[in-house]
């Protein structure tokens, strides 16, 4: 079966080398047999870029057919020159669709601040068009990268009302990392049946359980977005009500939103280990992610993961400000399944058991605040000299 998202019904794809790029493939073009149910949720920076605000007027009607994508440029902090291009971006690909405009959602991604090369993306459209194929996803999950060194594809079936469907995804990211609200670029379809407000609230589950739940540098970029299209193309019945199908549903898109995820902080630039910072014994769920998050962005933890050194103390800081009522003197933790902290304190433990610990894949942190009931987690990177490198010369 073809992975991503091609993989459910009712879907073609293209990834084309349209220049914008040196020397890679840098335009997908993602089409629906027919109007789709859609939904998205993007990012909650103050500078989106204009593609995020033709996307959003876009999805208001809850309905897409096509979705384009250029990497190469962000066009982010471009003005109101910025904005028509991707009006144009839309115009291109809903000709090629045949589609409205307001029925093509937009991304880019890319270096901040340079306009698009339209004659570029008008001449990489086109041909995309002529390249669409059901076969065209991987191409798709290629064209959209920028310093990732591997696409990353996920699809899983679900039977819903007695029929086999599919759930698809593909998302681009490496650096600028930190979601709010929603993730780098992340695109999911299916050929469930379902409306757009019921597919919007499982996006939000969905991304808030996986995508938000990944950091690689604590950066949140002007252009993130998820975006699901629902094609009803598997002919199930549709998703109305909760219950076993609308559960079904929402698990099959949490797990490939999980798969893309991992992918993601994986392949985050100069990544060598990733690792799962659980809390637990928070007084409420807001305060353990809170906890978590602020464990897993601190440049020392993260460097300290790089190294291979268990330098719990780093983890203890880093707990203690991320503005969370806690006791110090009730703080356990645990680097992999070595407690190398007990209430504030360090506890007897052999030192090389703790290193190994950190050659783990996932690297386990667990934190135990002693405050509640509570648990939270996220998902995070070491911070290399290699991050360094590639973003110190991103634009040079």
């Amino acid at each position: 079966m073809t992975t991503g998202v091609t993989a459910p019904r009712g879907f073609r794809a293209a990834g084309v080398r349209a220049g914008i790029k040196d020397d890679d493939l840098d335009l997908a073009l993602l089409v629906a047999d027919r109007t789709c149910a859609a939904a998205g949720v993007f990012t909650t920076s103050r500078t989106a870029a204009p593609p995020v605000a033709v996307a959003r007027e876009h999805l208001a009607s809850g309905q897409a057919r096509a979705v384009v994508v250029n990497s190469g440029c962000a066009n982010a902090a471009t003005g109101p020159s910025g904005l028509a291009d991707a009006g144009e971006m839309a115009d291109l690909a809903a000709q090629v669709a045949g589609c409205t405009p307001g029925e093509v959602v937009v991304a880019s991604t890319g270096v901040i601040g340079v306009r698009l090369p339209m004659d570029r993306v008008r001449s990489g459209i086109a041909q995309a068009g002529r390249e669409l194929s059901p076969e065209g996803g991987a191409d798709a999950a290629r064209a959209i990268m920028t310093t990732d060194t591997k696409p990353k594809e996920a699809s899983t079936e679900v039977s819903l009302g007695g029929v086999t469907c599919r759930v698809g995804g593909m998302a681009k990211g490496a650096g600028l990392i930190a979601p709010n609200m929603a993730t780098m670029l992340a695109f999911f379809t299916t050929d469930a049946t379902i409306d757009s407000p019921r597919l919007h609230r499982a996006l939000v589950a969905a991304v808030g359980e996986s995508l938000n739940r990944i950091t690689v540098d604590g950066d949140t970029s002007t252009n993130d977005c998820a975006v699901i299209l629902a094609s009803g193309a598997a002919g199930a019945p549709p998703i109305e009500r909760e219950g076993p199908d609308d559960e079904a549903f929402q698990a099959a898109l949490t797990t490939v939103a999980r798969r893309l995820a991992e992918m993601l902080v994986g392949d985050g630039e100069g990544v060598t280990r990733v690792a799962e910072v659980r809390v637990e014994g928070a007084g409420s769920g807001d305060e353990a992610d809170r906890v978590a998050r602020v464990v897993a962005e601190s440049p020392l933890v993260k460097t300290a993961l790089y190294g291979g050194d268990p330098n719990w103390g780093r983890i203890l800081a880093a707990t203690g400000r991320a503005g969370v009522p806690l006791d110090g003197n009730r703080v356990s933790i645990w680097i992999g399944d070595v407690w190398v902290a007990e209430n504030g304190i360090a506890r007897e433990y052999e030192e090389k058991d703790a290193a190994a610990a950190l050659k783990e894949h996932p690297v386990r942190i667990r934190i135990r605040l002693g405050e509640g009931e509570a648990t939270g987690w996220m998902w995070t990177s070491d911070l290399s000299h290699r991050y360094v490198d590639i973003n110190a010369h991103y634009r040079t």
